[in-house]
């Protein structure tokens, strides 16, 4: 049997809603809203992930007695690329808050390490890079920047949902026994 998603907003209603064999527990409802913001993050965490991954080998000789500038960048890619998968498996408040602390702990060292030679920092090298291009710190900062963005307001928007459906429940539950 075939589950897909319809985009389109025949109902008015402004929901995604499932085409096909409906299973309720694999396939929910979901407010187009948060499909846009749920993809926006989805892809920006990819594209931190790719940039990450890209740039890696070329920060190989950045390194202290412990790590490299390279193994960094490889976890930072590795930690978005589960984000990214565990928004789309799971769309839940706390997926959106790990995309959120993703994109928005990039974001702060990307902006730190290209502004403030902060030195080494125990087992952490020295990142200080003054410049923006050819590397693509560019890329990532915004890609960084748009998933903090989306998955903050997909975390608000899921926890207000998640707010009001115990309450339409019960009220359903009331109403129901009538």
């Amino acid at each position: 049997m075939r589950v897909g998603l319809h985009l389109g907003d025949q109902d008015g209603t402004g929901l995604v809603e499932p085409v096909g064999g409906v299973d309720p527990v694999s396939v929910r409802r979901m407010p187009l809203v948060e499909v846009v913001l749920l993809a926006i993050a989805v892809i920006g965490l990819a594209i931190d992930a790719f940039v990450h991954l890209n740039l890696a080998s070329a920060f190989e000789q950045v390194k202290t007695s412990t790590v490299s500038q390279a193994d960094l960048f490889r976890a930072d890619a590795a930690v978005a690329i589960i984000a990214a998968i565990g928004l789309l498996v799971r769309p839940r408040r706390y997926t959106a808050g790990f995309a959120f602390l993703v994109g928005a702990a990039g974001l702060v060292a990307v902006v730190l390490y290209r502004y403030v030679d902060v030195g080494a920092i125990g087992p952490i090298p020295n990142m200080y890079d003054p410049y923006w291009l050819p590397t693509g710190k560019w890329l990532s900062a915004i890609a960084e920047a748009a998933t903090a963005v989306s998955s903050a307001a997909l975390f608000v928007m899921l926890h207000r949902r998640a707010r009001v459906a115990p309450r339409s429940r019960v009220g359903h539950a009331a109403r129901a026994s009538r």
